[in-house]
Parts: structure tokens; C-alpha cells; sequence
């Protein structure tokens, strides 16, 4: 998928629904923090020493080692893009939302054909290095990380202090720089009035909670956000471990809190089915509404309550009726009504074409 395809196509690898407990687990995601050497931190940079870090960083991203070891990776300046497509970026989740605020100059992505390994260069950050996966695969988007890590420090010369590891802006990255996250999608809790404790109780245990697009922002659709906060003093594969055995334990509890759902079958389907019927056949709606059913119908798709849906489809709506990806459906700017009008009907093309739903 090139960049073109990338901000037209609402699909992107983490969203197929195949990967493991992914009826809990929407996606794994993990981002390493790195920095120059010889460079002030991106805020303290001037726009040419800006710019230099994104060249310094696009050399070594063409070097034949990392293409043969990580894959080829193509650079994107965000100036050249428009904020619509700017946009498109952040509900994809390819960039964080700060990315596309301010100044501009200097700040660049490179991006995997597939979209599963992405850099954002000049963020808060000079590097910050992401892989996206499908389901429950901490491990594996930490070794990809990893790879891709190396693959540019045979280039590139990091900010590294013996005793504190790698330096970044924001002190709570000092050390190893490891940013480690699942999405979940728990309906469960949230119907039991059991999710304000859970957010309470992770963080106690040094964990953040946060919403739909990281830092700042709300839990639309039931979808919540986990990850460490602590980077030094722990090693990466600890941090990634420790991770990985809490969000075991809350798939055993949102399960749970299904099978609690569950008992009271008629109340559970009528909820479901009514949320089916509204996306399948309304004329307008809005993206609050719509990820409020979304979430309903992927609750109704992993529990087997409707058949014929693939979860990776419901994941794939939940992301292309975003304002930005509307807009760009049409390939104009539209009012919020003439987007609640769109986004029903790319809803509705998109269910209309599964057959033998039941």
C-alpha cells in the first residue's frame, strides 16, 4: 500500500481481526523514543537543524540494510500534505495527534508499505519508532521495533547516557525509551459498571488508561488504551512482559463480564440486533452514534450473537467514520450534517455487501 492508497484506504494491517484474542484485543502497538547525538531536542531545534535531522534520519532509512532487513520505508514531509490528509495519519493511528499541531517544519513519517512499522521524525522526539499488529502480539511488535531500532543505528548516532540509557525529552522516556500498548475493546465493563475500578486499579500499578488516540483523548466505543509508563529501571523485555501478563487478566475479566451479559440473552441480542438494523438502514449518523453501535455490533460479532460479519470489518467502519476519512471519501469539505449524511451511507455500502448475515 503506498501513501497514496494510504490516505484514500480506511484498512491498514492492525485492523483484520485475525490476530490473537482478538475479540478483546484490537491491536498491539509499541514505540521506541530515540534522539541524536549532536542534536538539541526537537524544541529547542531551529527550522534548518530541523531539517537536518529529518535528511540525517531519510539517509539512513535508504540504506539497503534496512530495507533487506525491516523492509523498504517511504518518507512522507507532513508540509506537503494537506490537514485533511494530516488527519487521515492520526485516525489511522500512524501518528500521534500532537504530531499534526504547530510548526510543521522538519517533521516527517516514514512508512511501511503495510503500515504495521512507522516513524514519526521531529515529534517530541527526534525518532519514535512504531510497529502495529493485529490482536494480543506484544512480543512480536517489540522484536519488530527492535529490528527496525538497529537497522537505523548502523546509521545514526544516539543520545545514550551509561547510567540513564537512552535521553529523550520527556523524562518519563529516559531509560529505555519502550512505550508498550494494546487497544481493548471492553463493552463488558463498561455495561457492568465494573470500569472505573479497573482504570483505578491500573493505575495503581503504574499503568495509564487512556482513549482512542493515546494521551488526551476519550474511550469512544468502549475502546480503551493500555500501557506502561515506567521506562527506567526496567529492561525492555520486562516491560513488555509485565504488560503482556495484565492485559491476560483483564481479556479474563472482560470475558467474564460478557458471560454476565450473556445471561440475559434477550436484553444482550435485542441490544445488538437494534444496533445491526440502525447501521445497516439509517440515512445520517453521527460519529459519536455510530461508534456507540460499532461497538454494540463488534460486542454481538465476538460473542457469535450475528454471524457473518468479520470482526476485522467492524474495526475497518470504527476507523473510516472518522471526519477526516469522510471528507476525503468525497473529495470535499462537507458541513457536520453532509457528514452524518456520508457516513451512513459508507456504512451501509459496506454491510450491504456481506451476505447470508443472520
Amino acid at each position: 500500500m503506498g501513501l497514496r492508497e494510504t490516505l484514500t484506504n480506511p484498512r491498514s494491517r492492525w485492523m483484520d481481526g485475525d490476530g490473537p484474542e482478538a475479540d478483546v484485543v484490537v491491536s498491539s502497538r509499541v514505540r521506541l523514543a530515540r534522539n541524536l547525538k549532536d542534536f538539541l531536542f526537537p524544541h529547542r531545534l531551529k527550522p534548518t537543524q530541523k531539517e537536518e535531522v529529518l535528511h540525517a534520519v531519510w539517509v539512513a532509512a535508504s540504506r539497503p540494510e534496512v530495507a533487506s532487513r525491516v523492509g523498504k520505508l517511504e518518507l512522507v514531509r507532513l508540509v506537503d500534505l494537506t490537514p485533511v490528509e494530516r488527519q487521515i495519519l492520526v485516525e489511522k493511528h500512524l501518528v500521534s495527534p500532537d504530531f499534526i499541531k504547530g510548526d510543521l517544519t522538519g517533521r516527517g513519517l516514514l512508512l511501511r508499505e503495510d503500515e504495521v512499522v512507522s516513524v514519526m521524525i521531529n515529534e517530541e522526539d527526534h525518532l519514535r519508532i512504531q510497529c502495529l499488529l493485529p490482536g494480543l502480539e506484544l512480543e512480536a511488535a517489540w522484536k519488530l521495533a527492535d529490528q527496525v531500532d538497529d537497522a537505523l543505528e548502523l546509521t545514526l548516532d544516539y543520545a545514550y547516557h551509561q547510567n540513564y540509557g537512552y535521553l529523550t525529552a520527556c523524562p518519563t522516556n529516559v531509560g529505555t525509551g519502550l512505550r508498550v500498548s494494546s487497544m481493548l475493546h471492553l463493552p463488558g465493563l463498561v455495561l457492568v459498571g465494573a470500569i472505573d475500578e479497573m482504570i483505578t486499579n491500573l493505575s495503581k500499578l503504574g499503568l495509564a488508561v487512556r482513549g482512542l488516540y493515546g494521551e488526551g483523548t476519550r474511550a469512544a466505543g468502549d475502546l480503551f488504551q493500555i500501557s506502561n509508563q515506567i521506562t527506567l529501571g526496567r529492561g525492555e523485555e520486562e516491560i513488555v512482559r509485565h504488560l503482556y501478563g495484565i492485559i491476560r487478566k483483564l481479556i479474563a475479566q472482560e470475558r467474564e463480564s460478557r458471560e454476565t451479559l450473556y445471561r440475559q440473552r434477550e436484553q444482550l441480542e435485542d441490544r445488538v440486533f437494534r444496533a445491526y438494523g440502525i447501521l445497516r438502514y439509517a440515512r445520517a449518523i453521527t460519529s459519536q452514534e455510530a461508534m456507540r453501535l460499532l461497538s454494540d455490533l463488534r460486542l454481538g460479532v465476538a460473542l457469535g450473537i450475528i454471524k457473518g460479519v468479520p470482526l476485522g470489518l467492524v474495526t475497518e467502519l470504527m476507523v473510516l467514520i472518522q471526519p477526516a476519512l469522510v471528507i476525503k471519501t468525497v473529495g470535499k469539505n462537507l458541513s457536520p450534517g453532509e457528514r452524518d449524511v456520508v457516513r451512513a451511507r459508507l456504512i451501509r455500502e459496506r454491510l450491504e455487501n456481506i451476505k447470508g448475515v443472520k
